[in-house]
């Protein structure tokens, strides 16, 4: 089968590999159909992810048909569509022992400290499977996984119920946390960000409050958007020091920041603000599998608005033209697709 490889930043070259074996009793057979990059992918790609080794088989979020399930597989059948988390955890670290998984000791990504799905079949174990509906397409099956990111940092705060939220940060992700804190009952949502595209991007995925923070001050247009209300949560989903130090700067004394960007640059967080302001600041680390689940659903209920932030697909040939094109289209583009 066909795979392909980042040898180094900014380098991808196909490979004849074999295909998987035979299956343990506990696997599936996946044959991949989408593989959605990332922001977490463009920074593989650049040589800026803190935490890839090169050479790595990239691709992590995903969509597939089950093509062969092993002996003892009880929850999944040929022919359906699936995805699956992409986490490799211990099972013995205290975070496992826990619950806590998604944030293990041992924790490895596959795409990233393992190899990913960039190839045309792929082995998972039944019980990081999720199985979707047929009615799903298998672009919004690719968009589970970092649906299920925004699932699982809305759950990070200690409730959105009633509260005022600002998202910063609307890309894929940051427009994904906005739609989930809708979901979660946020009174009001602003998302900002400094691409006026992406913020016609929210829009469209009904989020009624956008602000272009290069036109408009981010206390000008927060106090129009909440008054004197303010706000008590906000979502870091950019990856850059200026937002962190807006959130941290405006949100409501007591309230709570939760940190998911990716940074190339290591920031600092302005601690008189946390200790005087006495706020919770929190990180987010990926999702566990309820999160996926939730999301599927939220996605197949028509409740999490995908279809906007499809920008261009790719086939698989041509893995290196989609870094070229987003490199090239930042400022006009969300999502790209692989095709399998």
């Amino acid at each position: 089968m066909k795979q392909a490889i980042m040898t180094s930043p900014g380098i991808i070259e196909y490979r004849d590999v074999a295909p998987p074996g035979p299956l343990a009793p506990n696997e599936i057979l996946l044959k991949i159909q989408r593989i959605g990059v990332c922001g977490s992918d463009i920074h593989v790609f650049h040589g800026e992810h803190p935490a890839t080794p090169y050479p790595v088989v990239q691709g992590h979020e995903y969509s597939a048909t089950i093509e062969a399930i092993g002996a003892a597989v009880t929850t999944a059948k040929v022919g359906q569509r699936a995805t699956a988390r992409p986490q490799l955890v211990c099972g013995k670290c205290g975070p496992c022992l826990r619950g806590q998984y998604n944030a293990c000791q041992e924790l490895k990504v596959q795409g990233f400290q393992a190899p990913g799905v960039a190839q045309e079949y792929f082995v998972v174990p039944e019980d990081r499977l999720v199985v979707f509906p047929d009615s799903m397409s298998f672009e919004q099956g690719a968009m589970i996984e970092p649906a299920a990111v925004g699932a699982h940092s809305t759950a990070r705060a200690s409730s959105l119920q009633g509260k005022n939220v600002v998202v910063s940060g609307a890309g894929t992700i940051g427009n994904l946390v906005a739609q989930f804190a809708k979901q979660r009952g946020a009174n009001k949502v602003l998302i900002t960000d400094v691409m006026d595209f992406k913020l016609q991007k929210a829009k469209e995925c009904g989020i009624e409050h956008t602000l272009n923070i290069l036109h408009t001050s981010f206390k000008e247009g927060a106090e129009a958007v909440f008054g004197s209300e303010g706000f008590q949560v906000g979502f870091e989903a950019a990856g850059v020091q200026a937002s962190l130090d807006t959130l941290i700067g405006n949100v409501e004394k007591g309230g709570e920041v939760v940190i998911l960007g990716v940074y190339a640059k290591n920031p600092t967080i302005n601690m008189y603000f946390v200790g005087e302001h006495e706020l919770n600041v929190f990180g987010s680390m990926m999702y566990r599998h309820e999160d996926y689940i939730e999301a599927a659903a939220l996605i197949a209920q028509g409740q999490i608005i995908l279809s906007p932030l499809i920008s261009k697909h790719f086939p698989f040939e041509q893995f290196l033209n989609a870094y070229t094109y987003i490199g090239e289209n930042a400022d006009k583009l969300m999502k790209v697709m692989i095709d399998l």
